[in-house]
């Protein structure tokens, strides 16, 4: 696959995305979006945060084992991501999305 100068490919693997967000859905029935991030608020040092999160905009309760998988899952499929910052994957677009930005008006 060409690569831009940045060293990003060109035409991204959308197709990757979408069968990581197919996975999610039936690992975790119910769930609209999964908010990854390193910064739990119960840890002094960077930690694997999941929020989890149905339709209706609720949080889910998931099973630390697989919150830990879909995190991980998930941060594979964007290694380029800063993940200092919180994302948002929205299972119903396999889209990531800054999560701070969207919090403050700031953008998607």
């Amino acid at each position: 696959m060409l690569a831009m100068p940045s060293g990003t490919p060109a035409c991204p693997d959308t197709g990757r995305q979408r069968r990581l967000a197919t996975q999610l859905a039936d690992m975790i029935p119910g769930a609209a979006t999964i908010r990854v991030s390193l910064t739990d608020p119960k840890q002094a040092w960077p930690h694997l945060y999941v929020v989890v999160k149905d339709e209706a905009g609720k949080t889910m309760e998931v099973s630390r084992t697989t919150a830990r998988v879909a995190a991980r899952w998930i941060l594979r499929v964007w290694p380029e991501v800063d993940w200092t910052r919180p994302h948002t994957f929205r299972l119903t677009d396999a889209a990531l999305t800054r999560s701070d930005l969207v919090a403050v008006g700031q953008g998607r």
